[in-house]
């Protein structure tokens, strides 16, 4: 009896192996060409790297030649033709933007007493070109330099023939205001440059630093109001929530100007600030040029009976990038009002 069980054990195991086979071989050759099996291939180690970067870069040529050349109408109306991928960048003021993605101008901007020392960590080896009265004609000093795409950050640069010759040197892009609004601007940046996505990227960064700082700060500025005061060799001015640092605290953080202060270009006078409503004040001054203006402030009686001084919230800073824009300077702000607002 057992042999004979023995024996049908045996060709019962075969025939199941059998089919298993079968079943195996019919899944992996198919019938039709959808099905076939790509015959695998090993990348040496020591070759990996090397062909990786090889891909990267056939995959950024393809998506350049598909881009370029590209036709963009900037905000003054202008028509600018960018025939390929820019690689010598003139975009004066706009150095940190271009840093956030990654890239380096051909030349970088200094107001004629320093440069923006807050970007030299990247732009350390660049050359600098001085304005001391706004942008210099097209001279052969900005020649020199082969720009193939230039950038205005504002449209007072393109006035009195500026644009014109500008944009005989190189495709030349206007903005109304690229400090206005620096997300807008730096999507803007990003199509021109072919770097949409690194853009995106870090404007959703962006967005994540100030949801983070926002939490941190909590009720200390719910339903608060500041002011920001820039000082320089000519006196004390509000800088309104439109641009630089004081865009940050009203926009993005959620600190409010009282309206006496909305769009006010003129200088501040002392017999505003015992009336100045708000709940925090930020003093920046603009290298050593707004000592003196400063000092002879803090040593006045009525700044001394100004409401948010009294109660002992005055922060100062002489840090540059509280006076400039782009999603480094604007990072930066965060993190000092951070710092200064939290135990």
């Amino acid at each position: 009896m057992i042999n004979v069980w023995n024996k049908k054990s045996q060709k019962l195991l075969l025939l199941l192996a059998g089919i298993s086979l079968l079943a195996v071989l019919m899944a992996g050759c198919g019938t039709g060409e959808n099905n076939t099996v790509p015959e695998s291939k090993t990348v040496p180690a020591e070759e990996a790297p090397v062909a990786a970067e090889a891909e990267q870069a056939s995959t950024e040529e393809a998506q350049a030649t598909a881009t370029y050349p590209l036709v963009i109408k900037d905000e003054l109306g202008h028509e600018v033709t960018i025939p390929a991928k820019p690689t010598r960048i003139f975009a004066p003021i706009l150095e940190d933007s271009l840093a956030s993605l990654g890239i380096k101008p051909v030349v970088q901007w200094s107001n004629g007493a320093r440069i923006q020392e807050y970007l030299q960590d990247q732009l350390a080896d660049v050359p600098v070109i001085t304005f001391t009265k706004g942008l210099p004609p097209a001279s052969e000093a900005v020649m020199s330099y082969t720009p193939d795409l230039i950038i205005l950050h504002n449209k007072n640069f393109a006035e009195n023939g500026i644009y014109e010759q500008y944009s005989k040197i190189a495709p030349t892009y206007v903005f109304q205001s690229a400090t206005t609004d620096f997300s807008h601007s730096l999507l803007t940046l990003g199509e021109m440059l072919g770097e949409q996505e690194k853009a995106a990227e870090v404007l959703a960064g962006y967005a994540e630093k100030v949801a983070t700082a926002k939490e941190k700060l909590g009720t200390v500025i719910e339903g608060k109001k500041a002011a920001v005061i820039r000082f320089n060799s000519k006196g004390m001015f509000f800088m309104t929530s439109d641009y630089f640092s004081g865009y940050v605290l009203a926009h993005d953080l959620g600190l409010s100007q009282p309206e006496s202060i909305q769009g006010s270009t003129a200088a501040v006078s002392y017999e505003v600030l015992p009336k100045l409503d708000v709940d925090y004040i930020f003093l920046v001054k603009d290298g050593n040029s707004g000592d003196t203006t400063l000092n002879e402030l803090k040593e006045s009686s009525i700044w001394k009976s100004t409401p948010a001084v009294k109660n002992g919230n005055v922060f100062e800073t002489a840090s540059e990038y509280w006076l400039t824009g782009g999603v480094i300077a604007q990072s930066k702000v965060i993190d000092d009002i951070v710092s200064f607002m939290t135990p």
